[in-house]
């Protein structure tokens, strides 16, 4: 019988170090995700997301879901783009990127826009959109 030592002391530094790591970083929450909603009842991010196929939609969707369940989120999957408004990107099979900016409000995330990346960078018209939205929740 074969009897092997198995060193476990680079896990263990592992384990140690993430924890240090972490340990100025506030655990991770779930948070209500709710989609902006205007003053005529529509939600234009869930409308969005409908137009898109099935293959898009369920990957935009599971990247939200990480992103209620792991809040605070970061790099790759959501980035800051100032002033509360961060950006959840999804790489999507057809080689493009989904985004869906989001931002804090009453212990809630809120989708206020959804759009796919024409750019490098965010477009400004988008950028603008989700702004004023975030203001309108503000009011």
């Amino acid at each position: 019988m074969n009897s092997h030592k198995i060193d476990y002391s680079a896990a263990k530094r592992y384990i140690v170090l993430n924890k240090v790591q972490d340990a100025g970083r506030p655990p991770p929450q779930k948070l209500p995700l709710i989609f902006y909603e205007t003053t005529a009842d529509s939600e234009p991010v869930r409308e969005w997301l409908r137009g898109l196929d099935e293959a898009e939609r369920h990957m935009i969707g599971k990247d939200l879901r990480r992103a209620q369940r792991q809040w605070p989120v970061g790099m790759p999957l959501c980035r800051p783009t100032g002033n509360g408004l961060w950006d959840v990107r999804t790489d999507l099979p057809t080689k493009r990127t989904g985004r869906a900016p989001l931002c804090l409000y009453r212990e809630h995330l809120v989708a206020l826009h959804g759009f796919i990346r024409k750019t490098r960078g965010t477009a400004d018209e988008d950028l603008a959109t989700a702004r004023k939205r975030q203001k309108e929740l503000e009011r």
